[in-house]
């Protein structure tokens, strides 16, 4: 239609339903992964995954982002495996997750097509067996900080305490699905409303299955959730004990939000500060794990639920894919292929990996 803008052109193209054509991506790397840490003789390292929220492909420097700042990634990136075509399991968040954790396609569990919502009674079903579980019978501690969005149900059935982990702080939700009562930054309101504003309650922290703070603070949330985590790596090493922490970020997803240090400190806007936000918290549990001798036995996994969002928010929103076609909510390569780095010090040599994984 030669009267359709060419914005609107690209929405249209972007933003086709979701389609089965996601199952054809097999959690390939996850069914490896579990074979080897529940190996009966192989010796059990210490498992963490950096899940970050709407990453693009493009979004980070070692994938050739001009302004961006993301030297703590990067130098995993350098001393890791890089998948260049890895693909999350689903071009949004719930369904990809629910693949994550479980290593089966989101059909399987119910969780899909959709997201879960704040008001939502259900969530992913306690039969399911989740990489938490499998490793929680073999002697690992498990715990997680940051989204959950997995469901919460009715008196909490369906959070993470009640799927294999020991212990957890986050939201279970993605956080522009509340209000946000405090504003994004330091004295600042965030760069747009909610649009969830009137039909739920003040995004709420969870520690386990109770709320701790309401509304959550996002100008000091990622100071919380490092701190959480280098704790959890701290005490899991000086019992002995090996250890999952499932670092599941808030960041990059919209609205943005960053504390002082990171406020206006990118060259890319409230975007960037987002991501340098993110980048210094893998960078600080890193270095954690090198302090308390626990690196070298540690698999680092990092990677994104989905693709970034397609078409510019305004105000630093938006993403990149880099040279792929769309973004999240689709089926386009730029909707599942997503950055991934595998670290593990003497175990995974450096270099790329351009086969097909998941």
């Amino acid at each position: 239609d030669p009267l359709l803008s060419q914005q609107h052109k690209t929405q249209f193209t972007c933003y086709l339903p979701i389609s089965l054509t996601t199952m054809r991506y097999k959690n390939v790397f996850l069914a490896t992964l579990v074979l080897y840490l529940v190996h009966p003789i192989l010796p059990k390292p210490n498992l963490v995954i950096f899940l970050v929220d709407d990453l693009g492909w493009g979004d980070l420097g070692y994938t050739g982002h001009p302004t961006t700042s993301s030297p703590h990634v990067d130098k995993l990136a350098r001393n890791g495996k890089v998948f260049t075509q890895f693909y999350a399991g689903s071009p949004v968040c719930t369904p990809s997750r629910a693949t994550l954790l479980t290593g089966r396609h989101s059909v399987r569990s119910g969780m899909y097509p959709s997201v879960q919502f704040p008001p939502s009674l259900h969530g992913l079903p306690l039969e399911e067996v989740t990489l938490a579980e499998l490793l929680k019978e073999q002697g690992y501690r498990t715990g997680i900080v940051g989204k959950w969005h997995l469901g919460v149900g009715p008196g909490g059935q369906y959070l993470p305490t009640q799927q294999g982990f020991d212990t957890y702080l986050g939201i279970p939700y993605s956080h522009d699905m509340c209000p946000f009562v405090l504003g994004c930054y330091p004295g600042e309101a965030c760069d747009a409303p909610s649009p969830h504003k009137d039909t739920a309650s003040p995004c709420p922290l969870f520690q386990d299955d109770k709320i701790i703070e309401q509304p959550t603070d996002f100008t000091s949330l990622t100071e919380k959730f490092s701190e959480y985590s280098d704790q959890f790596v701290i005490d899991s090493v000086l019992t002995e004990t090996p250890f999952f922490l499932y670092f599941s970020f808030h960041h990059v997803h919209f609205p943005q939000f960053s504390s002082s240090s990171f406020r206006n400190s990118s060259l890319r806007g409230s975007f960037g500060d987002s991501v340098s936000e993110m980048d210094a918290a893998v960078g600080n549990l890193v270095s954690t794990l090198e302090e308390v001798g626990a690196l070298d036995d540690t698999l680092i996994i990092f990677t994104s639920d989905n693709g970034p969002r397609a078409y510019d928010q305004g105000k630093g929103q938006g993403g990149n894919s880099g040279p792929f076609k769309c973004g999240k909510g689709t089926t386009w390569e730029g909707g599942q292929r997503v950055p991934a780095i595998v670290h593990w010090p003497n175990q995974v040599s450096p270099g790329k990996e351009n086969g097909m994984m998941s």
